[in-house]
């Protein structure tokens, strides 16, 4: 599978990078009921919300991943199951054919080559180049109030990601039960 598809079908979810339960099974070549039947069968290898999680009906109806159909009988029954690449990885082990290995293995580059490009093209990197070709542009005409607005739409959103990356780099509380002290 191609890994632009692959990446595609790759979501943030709760500040996590996801894999929904249907894409995955579509992928594997399974049922989506098959996928979830091996996981529930699995539970202990999907412990923790760093591994796997279910999504909640708001999150369903607010996300544009999934669209629900008006009418009786056509929306989605069951939650779908959100698998962190962690999960994923985990699937492996829960789904024993080639098939899943290979898939497996693509999937697994596709997560890499986001993260590989998250770190890499940096909000402060992104700023850059847009001055640039902001520049390239008023050399070659005056930049309309329309081209203007579209700039000032892109700085927000880049600044909007350097907030979230600045958010998300720091340290976490650990998950679990602590020991009281005696």
């Amino acid at each position: 599978m191609e890994l632009q598809v692959i990446q595609s079908k790759i979501y943030e979810i709760r500040g996590q990078q996801v894999m929904l339960d249907f894409d995955l099974a579509e992928m594997y070549g399974v049922e989506t009921r098959v996928l979830k039947q091996s996981v529930r069968r699995n539970l202990k290898r999907f412990e923790g919300d760093d591994f796997m999680f279910e999504l909640t009906r708001d999150e369903l109806s607010r996300s544009q991943i999934v669209t629900l159909n008006k009418g009786r009988g056509s929306n989605i029954k069951y939650l779908p199951f959100a698998f962190t690449e962690l999960g994923v990885s985990m699937i492996s082990s829960v789904l024993n054919s080639d098939t899943a290995i290979e898939t497996n293995r693509n999937i697994m580059r596709a997560f890499v080559a986001i993260r590989k490009y998250m770190i890499q093209a940096s909000p402060l990197s992104l700023y850059r180049e847009l001055e640039d070709i902001k520049e390239r542009i008023k050399a070659l005409e005056e930049v309309s109030d329309e081209n203007e607005e579209k700039f000032d739409d892109i700085y927000v959103a880049l600044t909007e990601l350097a907030m979230k990356q600045k958010l998300s780099a720091k340290p976490h509380n650990p998950i679990g039960f602590i020991k009281p002290k005696e």
